[in-house]
């Protein structure tokens, strides 16, 4: 069992961030966090010189060019993510904030400013559309998967995987300890298929890129993907959907989403795929 607990101590350690609590009334940062290479360290200047003189609107712009001309490294794109969203948050663009918390989120899922501050943007959408149909424990396991990239679950799933093939060679070698190999394989099988399949899930779900935010105001979900179909519901910019299916090509593509209850179609152009 000791040597359970060090294991465990050591993979949590290792994986919990530093990082402070998020103001409760408003986004976290009233400042922007500046680290990019050092292609891109002029524009970060100019764009948190902008944000401090409240041109929210010019900082969102020279962000959005950091990311479109610079190569930054993941945590550094990340972080630059999550200014945009400020910026736009401050420049009362609330679906481009969304749009930029949860990219910044892929990235970085443990920064427990940027999650706070998505959630605090998503409070102000029109939209309040409640999941009937969710299960507690779906949303619970996307919430876990969620917590850590794709990279970091595989290694943890490595490290899992260690563990078992080594328990099991104490199980069958060693006598007198049976029970203490026993219990840390099964230990780390749970661990380990647990990682893996969250790794497989998150790598399916940026692969397909399925998921996307309405972009575009007000938007009329159809029955059928023709502008003279049924209307179904309405829904309004910063609301989060899945897409399902698409059909046509630019400009008259139509995709097929499910948000909460609901299923219909709307023009791609409406939304933007995370």
């Amino acid at each position: 069992m000791k040597l359970l607990k060090i294991f465990i101590v050591f993979l949590f350690g290792a994986l919990t961030p530093n990082i402070a609590a998020a103001v409760a009334a408003v986004p976290a940062a009233v400042q922007p966090k500046v680290t990019a290479v050092s292609a891109a360290v002029q524009p970060a200047e100019a764009a948190a010189a902008a944000y401090q003189s409240a041109n929210y609107t010019e900082a969102a712009s020279l962000y959005q060019r950091i990311l479109d001309s610079c190569y930054l490294d993941r945590k550094s794109e990340a972080r630059v993510y999550y200014n945009l969203g400020n910026s736009y948050f401050k420049a009362g663009e609330l679906a481009q904030a969304i749009l930029a918390y949860e990219r910044s989120l892929r990235i970085n899922p443990t920064s427990r400013d940027t999650r706070y501050n998505l959630s605090f943007a998503r409070a102000q959408i029109v939209d309040n559309i409640e999941d009937n149909r969710a299960f507690f424990l779906i949303d619970w396991l996307q919430f876990i998967r969620n917590l850590l990239t794709e990279s970091t679950w595989l290694w943890i799933s490595l490290i899992a995987f260690i563990l078992l093939v080594a328990s099991v060679l104490v199980f069958l070698l060693i006598a007198n300890r049976k029970k203490i190999a026993f219990s840390l394989a099964l230990i780390a099988l749970i661990i380990w298929l647990t990682a893996l399949l969250n790794a497989l899930s998150l790598h399916q779900r940026d692969a397909l890129r399925n998921e996307a935010i309405i972009t575009n105001g007000v938007v009329v979900a159809k029955a059928s993907p023709d502008r003279a179909g049924t209307e179904l519901f309405t829904l309004h910019e910063g609301t989060k959907v899945t897409i399902h299916e698409t059909l046509g090509t630019p400009p008259n593509q139509w995709v097929n989403i499910h948000v909460a209850n609901y299923v219909g179609w709307i023009p791609a152009s409406t939304l933007t795929r995370i």
